[in-house]
């Protein structure tokens, strides 16, 4: 496959992934509670693996340390950052009640700024090395199934019909090959690899503010222990494959 096939497949896939969301309408509120939050916590070791032991690493190879890696790291962060600020955008995992109606549309619009970024990001991870690419879509794709889930259960209760609450969270997923066609078609007038520590940037914000908050409560004991295997599960498949494709 080419590079652009890789994208594309990747960009569908993760556009697809939207559509996880119709689970809810088959799960009561307590079941869905209970399987999020691991999710959630295995989502945050994933971001953290994908962005320690993958991407950073690949943005620090070359002939000599480059400091703008480090700047482009930063602003990733700071751009999740901003959208928080300015959009307000999170991802209402657990109490989706508190959740009032006009926030979905918030929602909605953060989501799909939040998918266009990663389908920058992702693409410059598959320009540079299709393994990292794949390893980075994983990480995002590990993101993506609880925060779907979570979002759609916020739309149905913030009155959305099931059929629109469906088609716009699939809209809000289509940005994402938008921003990965974008990066691919933005590789042959200048070089993407910033992109990569961007990208890490993304991944660390989203695991430390929006996720690893979820699960650091006190659930109790078993759920505690529960969310702090599955968190660890997150950095072990990461490093796995960190391991697999040195």
């Amino acid at each position: 496959m080419t590079t652009l096939a890789w994208i594309v497949a990747a960009g569908v896939a993760m556009s697809a992934i939207a559509l996880v969301g119709s689970v809810t309408l088959l799960l009561k509120e307590a079941t869905l509670d209970k399987i999020l939050l691991p999710l959630v916590a295995f989502a945050a070791g994933s971001l953290l693996g994908g962005a320690f032991f993958h991407m950073l690493p690949a943005a620090m190879e070359g002939p000599a340390f480059r400091i703008s890696a480090f700047v482009w790291l930063l602003l990733g962060f700071s751009v999740f950052l901003v959208l928080e600020q300015f959009l307000h955008w999170h991802h209402c995992h657990r109490a989706a009640a508190r959740c009032r109606k006009p926030l979905t549309y918030l929602i909605l619009i953060g989501d799909a700024l939040h998918n266009f970024m990663g389908g920058l990001a992702v693409a410059g991870a598959f320009i540079i090395d299709i393994r990292l690419g794949m390893v980075t879509w994983l990480a995002a794709a590990a993101h993506e199934v609880p925060q779907e889930l979570g979002d759609f259960a916020v739309l149905l209760h913030g009155g959305w019909p099931r059929s629109k609450a469906l088609l716009f969270n699939l809209f809000s997923g289509l940005t994402f090959l938008v921003g990965a066609l974008l990066a691919y078609a933005a590789s042959f007038q200048m070089d993407v690899a910033f992109l990569l520590p961007f990208a890490a940037g993304n991944f660390l914000y989203i695991a430390a503010s929006d996720l690893v908050p979820e699960v650091n409560k006190d659930h109790g004991v078993s759920r505690n222990i529960y969310h702090t295997l599955a968190f660890l599960s997150g950095l072990a498949l990461l490093y796995g494959l960190r391991l697999a494709f040195a």
